[in-house]
């Protein structure tokens, strides 16, 4: 194990939910943007400690490209559960914009704002340079950006020619996300919190948070690492009705195999003739951290994630195309878990 586990139990373990805005095939951005509230609103009550949204462009299945919009449309209809981005993608926009958007929803909803940053486009190359109008940048502006941000939620310098405001002074929690040991080093340089996407990116998971805590420096803001870990959850009643549920899942990392871009699809009875042996394969690595079944089968394997990994955070998504299964499954978890997270887990 990766870390000292003996008292990590899913019960003192924090809770969050990653929310990926949906468009489910026969309903709009508009319909997406209703049920992603009315998740929120409700994983606020079960006890759920964050509530994030990621960046994604020029899919025809996800509405959350305009990221800072849509948490302050989640902050504005709950009270108590942290909302952010996990995340943002930092290549697609100038620093100081980041600020002071992140700054703006802190000030709007002061103690509840989390700013995830990740350095990948969060799209393809044609649609990066929409995005940006050129690809100048390379991977290494990355730190860079991250300490100017950081930078700007710092008191103010003396003499500082470029302020953010508003978010001078307010100190907004920053996140690292990665899907490889990158963004690992540099969260453990900087002393900042990290997230991993195990949930699409699974095989550099254990080595990245090994990197992240056998290199942390402390830092004004946290003292230890921190580290989160994002999975595929689909819970039901039964373990035969959640495999079913799961292959609107299977469906829509298919198109991300295939490069087609589809609203998200009902389930099926089988996957057979969807995908071949290759696809089947290919999807089924992508998703090795999903857990799939009745509330004793996700508690079981959650557990064992739990144990091997020693996070101190689990996120979960969960990609179904019933929005009254979706509420479910979330439900279940929280079930699982039985904590008030929000209220007394430790917070950034």
């Amino acid at each position: 194990m990766e870390a000292n586990n003996q008292n990590r139990s899913l019960r003192n373990t924090a809770v969050s939910v990653l929310d990926l805005v949906p468009i489910v095939a026969g309903k709009t951005a508009t319909d997406s943007f209703r049920t992603s509230l009315d998740l929120a609103q409700r994983v606020e009550r079960w006890g759920y400690k964050r509530y994030w949204l990621a960046e994604h462009h020029n899919m025809a299945g996800i509405a959350s490209s305009a990221t800072s919009v849509l948490i302050g449309h989640i902050a504005g209809g709950t009270s108590t559960i942290r909302v952010g981005s996990g995340g943002v993608m930092l290549p697609n926009h100038a620093p100081l914009v980041i600020a002071e958007q992140f700054g703006t929803l802190e000030s709007l909803f002061p103690g509840r704002i989390d700013l995830g940053l990740g350095r990948a486009p969060g799209s393809d190359q044609i649609t990066a340079m929409a995005l940006r109008r050129d690809l100048k940048g390379t991977v290494e502006d990355f730190p860079h950006h991250v300490q100017e941000i950081l930078q700007y939620f710092a008191p103010a310098a003396p003499g500082a020619k470029v302020r953010a405001i508003p978010g001078e002074g307010l100190k907004v929690p920053v996140w690292l996300l990665g899907s490889s040991t990158y963004g690992a080093q540099l969260a453990a340089m900087l002393g900042l919190p990290y997230a991993f996407a195990s949930h699409f990116a699974p095989t550099s998971l254990h080595f990245a948070l090994k990197v992240y805590r056998e290199h942390f420096k402390p830092s004004e803001t946290l003292p230890k690492p921190y580290a989160m870990a994002c999975v595929n959850v689909v819970a039901a009643d039964t373990d035969e009705e959640a495999h079913f549920l799961a292959t609107s899942l299977y469906q829509s990392f298919l198109n991300v195999i295939r490069g087609t871009a589809h609203p998200l699809r009902p389930p099926v009875k089988s996957m057979t003739g969807l995908w071949d042996e290759a696809e089947k394969y290919a999807v089924q690595s992508m998703l090795k951290y999903s857990f799939i079944g009745s509330a004793e089968s996700v508690e079981a394997q959650l557990n064992t994630f739990l144990q091997e990994t020693g996070v101190d955070e689990i996120m979960v998504t969960t990609h179904l195309y019933d929005h009254a299964a979706r509420l479910r499954s979330y439900e279940i978890v929280s079930q699982i878990f039985r904590t008030h997270s929000f209220m007394n887990a430790e917070s950034f």
